[in-house]
């Protein structure tokens, strides 16, 4: 791998991190309450899903 893909996977990983953020953020209150995601979860589940 050289340095161009490792910055280039990484934009992406960040792109899709920020991405998921925004999406769980914007469920409605009670969207979010039936999948059982408190309010301050998105940035947990979103780095859970794009890292690992």
């Amino acid at each position: 791998m050289t340095l161009f893909d490792g910055l280039r996977t990484r934009m992406e990983r960040r792109a899709r991190y920020v991405r998921t953020v925004h999406e769980l953020e914007a469920l409605s209150h009670d969207t979010a309450r039936d999948l059982n995601i408190a309010p301050g979860d998105a940035r947990r589940i979103a780095r859970q899903a794009v890292y690992g």
